[in-house]
């Protein structure tokens, strides 16, 4: 690997991830709405930052996303739906990756293995769900799984050593998370990282268009 973007490289698996890059002794561009103004909400904006790239980059990773938006966290009933809450977490988790991918496309190299990942979350597993709630962000990020399939088949077709996934970094340590860890595991964003650019050394362009956790297990949709 050559040269990488990283698209949210502000956050914090963004920023962990191009440090961790650059220490492999790739070439790193960075893209975030802080540094750059970039809004991946909004296809303009997408259209022209990566129309202002020449590329090609051999990993195009989105480590945007976000659990809660506008003070709206995780819901646990139904009671607590709102619109404007969905439509946010859809814009921002994954509507944002799939104007990176329309438009970030041309930005891969067609003659060799190339790769673009998007940051999902088990939580958006349809199979693995057994508890219900954290609506909006669920179905925002099995919406984003679904689009991360069915781009990986289309961009196979013109770049036929793709590797197009999503993937789940398990839960991060930040400031967000520690009020919805529950107990469970965490790792830090730089363990993050490394953990997910692992996965990504490991995989084929036969398992393009599925979704993986930071073990580098295949997640059920």
């Amino acid at each position: 690997m050559e040269n990488a973007l990283v698209i949210g490289s502000s956050g914090g698996i963004g920023k962990a991830l191009v440090t961790a890059l650059e220490t492999r002794g790739v070439r790193v561009t960075g893209l975030s709405r802080s540094g750059d103004g970039l809004d991946v909400t909004d296809e303009s904006s997408v259209e022209a930052k990566l129309g202002a790239l020449d590329g090609p980059f051999d990993l195009i990773f989105v480590a945007t996303g976000a659990l809660e938006l506008n003070g709206h966290g995780p819901e646990k009933a139904l009671k607590q739906l709102t619109p404007e809450a969905m439509i946010a977490q859809f814009k921002l988790n994954c509507l944002g990756p799939s104007l990176i991918l329309k438009h970030g496309m041309h930005l891969l190299p067609r003659e060799r293995e190339c790769r673009f990942a998007a940051l999902s979350a088990r939580v958006g597993s349809i199979g693995d769900n057994g508890m219900g709630g954290w609506y909006s962000y669920r179905t925002s990020k099995a919406a984003l799984n679904q689009m991360i399939h069915g781009g990986a088949i289309e961009l196979s077709r013109t770049h036929k050593k793709s590797i197009c996934v999503a993937l789940h970094p398990g839960t991060v340590e930040t400031p967000l998370t520690a009020k919805y860890a529950d107990g469970h595991p965490t790792v830090t964003p730089e363990q993050a990282a490394q953990n997910l650019l692992g996965v990504l050394d490991g995989l084929t362009p036969n398992e393009t268009g599925l979704f993986f956790d930071w073990q580098g297990e295949r997640v059920e949709w």
